[in-house]
């Protein structure tokens, strides 16, 4: 096996295009890859998503749909944009436990000033959605695999909470990172470890992206990068802000979210009479409080460490590479730490839903299955919030069935994505690939 992507072949005009393309890699890119739409299957995929997003923001606009009040984050980031505008991060907030990163896209609708806040910050979000989608159409340029189409059909199975969160800038970050690490030149590599650095120091888990990088070249240059672009930003971010690692102290507080794996497992506890403790509002979410449950988050955080470690158990063994593998990986890797966190908040949906449309945009993905288990449990997650998240709160049996049934597709993905990740890398003999 060789350690980067081996010399492509010269390819004659009668050839067909590359099943795998990336919209960084090609001698004409420029901007306008991100903004064409063509003809056929392109038309059909611009209609689905315009007729999907109107449907999304008159959601958003009505508001009462189970509980209502998704759009209410929205005035949080308003109130956090005030603190930035004094030069801080938010002091002492126990809801701000965001990496400094985040506090760029928090003030990113001072760009449109001549719109409200909230108007800003959707009309924002739905570029960051656009750009993901041109760019997975772009990457199936061969119109044969369905990357764009799981990303335009399944984020509105989220319905309007798509709109009301920053996960879906956070998101294009991580898609556009993997697209250009998939490319052959350097640049692109050092573009898509950029552009998971950046994630990282928005929301931590983009660096996920990096684990499936080719050994070799195409790593150091993508990690390099990657570290370059966090350390510059939060540099720039602590000489122009206050406390921007406050973060921090807010994090490692945080409890049992009644959404999580764990969360569920005490639900039932409670309600079969097993567990006497109760569901209180805590650094900005619903969590168990009671006895166990400080025990109960720390096999959480055990969890994760084992995940880690199996990760890198499996970058070590793993020597058969292929052009999905980087794809495959950082799917695998956000599961993982997904399914092991204290808090699974539904728009956690939002990431794996376009990390599975980007393992689909290669032909070589062993990720199918397991985007077919995405798509239901992203439906069961808007069903628990907003729409019955009452009942979930109140650990009712309806609540409780809605909760198990969208935790166990979690589990059940995550374990056959590993699974699969591992006898495609590393059973069987060694294998030259691209």
């Amino acid at each position: 096996m060789t350690n980067d992507h081996p010399q492509q072949p010269h390819r004659t005009g009668t050839e067909p295009p590359s099943l795998t393309g990336s919209p960084f890699d090609s001698d004409t890119f420029t901007s306008a890859t991100f903004v064409t739409v063509g003809r056929g299957p392109y038309l059909a995929l611009a209609s689905v998503w315009f007729l999907t997003r109107a449907g999304m923001v008159l959601l958003l606009l009505r508001d009462s749909l189970g509980i209502g009040g998704v759009g209410r984050e929205v005035d949080l980031y308003r109130y956090w944009y005030s603190q930035f505008a004094q030069g801080t991060f938010p002091p002492g907030d126990a809801t701000w436990q965001y990496p400094p990163g985040a506090g760029l896209v928090i003030m990113s609708p001072g760009l449109l000033p001549w719109l409200t806040y909230f108007q800003a910050f959707v009309v924002l979000t739905l570029l960051a959605d656009a750009a993901v989608t041109a760019a997975l159409a772009r990457a199936d340029s061969a119109r044969l695999t369905h990357g764009a189409w799981v990303w335009v059909c399944g984020l509105p199975l989220l319905l309007h909470l798509p709109l009301a969160r920053y996960d879906v800038q956070t998101t294009a970050l991580a898609v556009l990172a993997l697209l250009a690490l998939n490319a052959r030149s350097t640049a692109a590599h050092r573009l898509g470890g950029a552009l998971a650095g950046i994630g990282a120091m928005v929301k931590v888990w983009p660096v996920l992206t990096l684990i499936g990088t080719p050994r070799g070249r195409t790593s150091r240059e993508a990690w390099t990068a990657a570290g370059v672009a966090a350390l510059a930003l939060l540099a720039t971010l602590a000489l122009l802000f206050s406390e921007p690692l406050g973060f921090l102290r807010q994090q490692g507080s945080r409890g049992i979210q009644i959404e999580s794996l764990g969360g569920t497992a005490l639900g039932i506890a409670y309600a079969t009479g097993v567990w006497p403790g109760k569901v209180d509002f805590r650094y900005g979410a619903f969590e168990y409080v009671g006895p166990y449950v400080s025990t109960l988050g720390h096999l959480a955080l055990l969890l994760t460490v084992v995940a880690l470690g199996w990760l890198l158990l499996w970058r070590v063994r793993a020597h058969r590479w292929t052009a999905a593998t980087p794809l495959d990986a950082a799917l695998t890797a956000v599961l993982l730490f997904t399914t092991t966190s204290r808090v699974i908040s539904p728009q956690y949906m939002i990431w794996l839903i376009g990390l599975a449309a980007v393992c689909l945009t290669s032909r070589s993905t062993v990720m199918r299955p397991v985007a077919l288990l995405l798509l239901p449990a992203a439906a069961l997650s808007s069903l628990a919030y907003p729409v019955l998240y009452d009942q979930v709160v109140a650990g009712t049996p309806q609540g409780l069935t809605v909760m198990v049934l969208r935790n166990g597709l979690l589990l059940a993905a995550t374990l056959l994505a590993a699974r699969r990740l591992w006898t495609s890398t590393v059973t069987g003999p060694p294998e030259e690939t691209a």
